[in-house]
């Protein structure tokens, strides 16, 4: 992994990460998590947000990280009908490394030297992640068509998952091929929470083709 200088067997002290926790911390980055300046602070947080519905995930991702944080995560009623579910760390420098490597003008980006775990895309896929028939996708529709191409490669390149680019409506997302949906599954299986496994409940391989097996245009190269 980049970034950080963790103690794997130690655990962390405040300015550093344990390798859990800088995997966790990139799969939320890619998917539903943010990263910012707070005011005029010169640190980064994290910020952790998701549906209310999803309050084990929070607690969980919260308990990894309570020695950043200094308070338990609440709710958060907004003018819609959605109650959010939320917490943030402190602001630290090891937040702010990340910051600028992910985000441009504080919006998010692909760094070319990502590294990914089996639970860093774990997460990323419990953030992001969807199963239509006998494919998994990843909602990557946040990102550019060259950042994504470039997700694309590192997915192959770290896990051999072969994958096409799928359109959305006007966007595009990662559609992880039948067969790589299968070894993907056998990658992050082990760390995906109770509440998500509905997600990896792939139907039998079929070799019909589908409206979306139709609808790709790319396959990442190296």
């Amino acid at each position: 992994m980049f970034f950080v200088k963790y103690n794997k067997n130690k655990g962390n002290t405040v300015g550093s990460l344990t390798s859990t926790q800088e995997s966790i911390l990139i799969g939320s980055i890619l998917g539903d998590g943010s990263l910012r300046r707070q005011g005029t602070r010169i640190n980064a947080l994290l910020e952790v947000n998701h549906s209310f519905k999803e309050k084990e995930y929070v607690d969980w991702k919260w308990n990894h990280f309570k020695n950043l944080v200094l308070s338990e995560p609440k709710t958060r009623i907004g003018k819609g009908p959605r109650i959010a579910y939320r917490f943030t760390t402190r602001s630290l420098p090891v937040f702010t490394e990340y910051y600028e490597r992910f985000y441009i003008g504080n919006k998010k980006t692909v760094p070319k030297d990502l590294v990914l775990t089996p639970l860093a895309l774990a997460v990323w896929f419990m953030d992001d992640g969807t199963r239509i028939r006998s494919a998994l996708y990843l909602n990557t529709q946040q990102f550019s068509f060259e950042e994504q191409i470039i997700l694309q490669n590192i997915l192959l390149r770290t896990f051999g998952l072969e994958s096409h680019l799928n359109r959305d409506k006007q966007y595009l997302r990662i559609r992880v091929t039948t067969n790589s949906s299968l070894k993907m599954k056998a990658f992050i299986d082990p760390y995906i929470l109770p509440t998500f496994q509905y997600k990896l409940a792939l139907n039998p391989v079929t070799t019909r083709s589908s409206r979306s097996d139709r609808n790709h245009f790319a396959i990442a190269k190296i």
